[in-house]
């Protein structure tokens, strides 16, 4: 899969750079005029979590993601259109089980 990684933390963004690329799949940034299949998008960003709406727009399936407390940002990354949310602890600890989930969800 090519996912689209708005991620403005540079720590985070090269953990899940890696993980993702250990998986096999191809991680693109927003500057890149590339479809993607996913998009993860940290929802403490406005400027990130205003992509959302026209991400799915596009029909790309968005993962947004906050701290466990922040349930206000996780909130608002629904209401934006976030398919699945999903706190920080999740995207460290379960990043390929939330990606496998949308790849079968598609195939489905």
């Amino acid at each position: 899969m090519t996912v689209l990684l708005y991620e403005d933390n540079l720590i985070w963004s090269s953990r899940l750079r890696r993980t993702l690329a250990a998986e096999g799949h191809e991680v693109v940034s927003p500057n890149d005029l590339k479809h993607a299949d996913v998009a993860i998008v940290d929802l403490s960003s406005d400027r990130n979590r205003a992509a959302v709406p026209d991400l799915t727009r596009q029909g790309i399936h968005v993962i947004g993601h906050a701290g466990h407390k922040e349930k206000d940002l996780l909130e608002l990354g629904r209401q934006a259109g976030c398919q699945t949310v999903a706190t920080n602890s999740q995207i460290t600890h379960k990043l390929p089980d939330l990606i496998r989930a949308v790849h079968s969800a598609e195939g489905s």
